[in-house]
């Protein structure tokens, strides 16, 4: 691929597209329309630099210093995986011209009338292994608001010969199927097609998608892609069935893998031109097989992340195409978004809900095609039919009683939006050239590139989870110690990779990780630890001082606390150091936390360190920042927003003898 960008990025503007057009106005009123004037006279201009001052001046009354010559709104911005900042104020420079909803480069949607007519297409994964209980969920799901069925099939999923058994309710012309069986791809297709055959439906009707996505199988297992076969397979399909898709370039896995936006996005891009050289290869037009891939990304419970993430895939894929010889007419990427496998969480699943219900919004504004959300309970199992008609019922809600389809482009014009896509634009386009440049996505995935550049993401997503700059509510914030265990029978793991001295070892497998599991493991533990002795671990709190010095602190640490399935108990003593260490020692706890306010630790905390080691305790905390304490105190460790929460929690786990 050439190494130049885009032409027609966004944030660049569109060849042949400038601004709509505006009527001149007529300067008749309407009738009987009054328009009051109102004086607007004594206000200063809103200004940038107006603005900088007023922020300044609210910074400064927080205790943030800043200085005549620096940016206030430094102080407010964030940076996302991919190093793109996030500004708290956007304006008309920082617009973007994005074309058209359904023109080229298709930024704001892939159709004119994006999803008013029809609103998108509601989809429901179902994975179940035994085909007479798929078979059930799948009726119940399309009698109530799912238009379309997203099948895993083979080791992960259902029975390749049970596809039949499974689809046997199904009214294929109605319902489209979009099968998900990794290397069982041709068997799986088969067993479709059977399908559609035994109705009596014609060969030219058949919709949905075979799924064939060699990629994704290479980088879950490690294993090389066999994209020649592959190919062939979906052009003999391709022959009879005119509107079928064959193939999904899906990035899900990076982004299971605990990848960026970027990431994702230069990787589904370079899967599917990886795709469309081998489909023209194997005789497919390039029109054709441009029309034949699907697109499948995650959408996560960062709303604007996915709206921008689903718009820059969509410009990023029509450059491709252009680039390709195609032309004005070339057709939009069709986009599937799931909801982020990664961000579930087994703690506390209900909140699952709720970021499922931000994926879907984001999803549903950012133009996807087809949008699947994924039960609130998939992180234990197979989810029940409460959970999948919550997920169906998620969507009915957005589009019937949000109305959120019957606005197209909601997120058009922007300004955030449009120079946030425009960013993830040349970041994802960057790693798709990354990629085109160690000689395509097989290439990259086999040689353990694209491993080695999630993996790198993954490390500091992992370490930011761990010092809870990115919180998760009901498990590294807010977490419900003694919330009652929802059980589910155990999903299908895919097969694992095959070792052999002819198979080259899956070093370059992508693992999925969760962004809750190191919280989670240590709330395992904690729940081991109350099944074998009857107790959790338990922490003291010693607070010192009246209510309104110590109550901050000792909520904070007994937060944190029960983050790792810990017990705080005490909390409630304010007659200084030689009460918190009688309390201390009659509460049989080890391990002590001093919480008050910096005024008060300057005045009793080394005292009450000393009490408290004195009656027993094995290791003493305290909720504050070293600074806190004067040099030399016997305090062990400290527990402050911004510290290493998880490092924190095992340490006392280890120390408590938790197994």
């Amino acid at each position: 691929m050439p190494d130049s960008g885009p032409r027609s990025a966004p944030g660049q503007g569109t060849p042949g597209q400038g601004t709509a057009p505006v009527a001149e106005p007529s300067g008749a009123e309407p009738a009987g329309a009054e328009f009051p004037e109102f004086p607007v006279t004594g206000f200063p201009d809103a200004t940038r630099e107006r603005w900088r001052e007023l922020v300044a001046g609210v910074l400064r009354k927080s205790g943030a210093e800043v200085g005549p010559g620096s940016a206030p709104e430094d102080a407010l911005a964030t940076t996302t995986y991919d190093g793109i900042v996030l500004r708290p104020l956007y304006t008309e420079e920082d617009g973007a011209d994005s074309g058209f909803p359904g023109l080229a480069p298709y930024t704001r949607g892939g159709r004119p009338q994006g999803a008013v007519s029809d609103g998108w297409e509601v989809r429901q994964q179902h994975r179940d292994p035994d085909p007479a209980r798929t078979r059930r969920a799948v009726l119940a799901d399309l009698e109530n608001g799912v238009g379309a069925l997203w099948l895993v099939a083979g080791p992960g999923g259902v029975p390749v010969e049970g596809i039949g058994e499974a689809l046997a309710d199904v009214y294929l012309d109605f319902a489209p199927v979009v099968l998900d069986a990794g290397p069982e791809y041709e068997a799986a297709a088969g067993e479709l097609l059977r399908a559609w055959r035994d109705r009596g439906l014609p060969d030219a009707a058949v919709t949905g998608g075979l799924g064939i996505d060699p990629l994704s199988t290479a980088a879950r297992t490690g294993l090389p892609a066999d994209l020649d076969t592959a190919a062939r397979a979906a052009a003999h399909h391709a022959l009879r069935h005119p509107r079928l898709r064959l193939v999904t370039a899906d990035a899900t896995p990076y982004h299971d893998a605990g990848g960026s936006e970027a990431q994702e996005l230069g990787a589904a891009v370079a899967a599917g031109t990886a795709y469309l050289r081998a489909l023209t290869a194997a005789g497919l037009d390039l029109a054709d097989a441009a029309r034949r891939v699907e697109f499948r990304f995650a959408a996560s419970a960062d709303q604007f992340l996915t709206i921008a993430k689903l718009r820059a895939a969509r410009a990023m894929w029509d450059r491709v195409l252009e680039m390709c010889g195609l032309g004005p007419d070339r057709p939009a990427m069709y986009q599937h978004a799931a909801t982020s496998a990664a961000m579930a969480t087994r703690r506390d699943p209900y909140v699952n809900m709720l970021r499922a219900t931000l994926a879907c919004f984001g999803a549903g504004v950012g133009g996807a095609d087809a949008v699947t959300v994924r039960p609130f309970d998939s992180a234990l199992g197979l989810p029940d039919g409460f959970a999948r008609r919550i997920a169906r019922n998620t969507q009915a809600l957005l589009i019937e009683e949000a109305h959120l389809a019957r606005v197209i482009d909601p997120a058009g014009g922007s300004f955030y939006v449009e120079r946030l896509t425009a960013d993830l634009y040349h970041a994802g386009w960057a790693f798709f050239q990354e990629l085109e440049g160690a000689g395509g996505m097989a290439e990259a995935l086999a040689a353990g590139l694209v491993a080695e550049r999630v993996e790198e993401v993954w490390r500091r997503r992992r370490d930011a989870v761990a010092h809870r700059r990115d919180p998760i509510t009901g498990v590294s914030e807010f977490p419900h110690l003694d919330e009652p265990r929802i059980e589910r029978p155990a999903a299908p793991a895919d097969a694992p990779a095959p070792a052999s001295a002819d198979v080259p070892a899956p070093r370059a497998a992508l693992r999925p990780h969760r962004y809750a599991e190191d919280f989670e493991a240590l709330r395992d533990r904690s729940d081991a630890h109350l099944a074998a002795t009857g107790a959790r671990p338990r922490v003291f709190l010693a607070t010192l001082g009246p209510a309104a010095a110590h109550t901050a602190r000792a909520a904070f640490a007994g937060n944190l606390l029960r983050a790792g399935g810990i017990e705080p108990v005490g909390g409630d003593t304010a007659g200084g150091p030689a009460e918190a260490a009688a309390a201390f020692a009659a509460s049989g706890a080890r391990i002590a936390c001093l919480c008050s306010a910096d005024k008060v630790y300057a005045e009793q905390a080394a005292e009450a360190a000393a009490a408290l080691k004195a009656a027993g305790a094995e290791l003493v905390l305290l909720a504050g920042r070293p600074s806190a304490v004067a040099e030399g105190a016997p305090v062990d460790d400290f527990c402050f927003a911004g510290g290493d929460a998880l490092s924190l929690l095992t340490k006392l786990h280890n120390a408590l003898g938790v197994a």
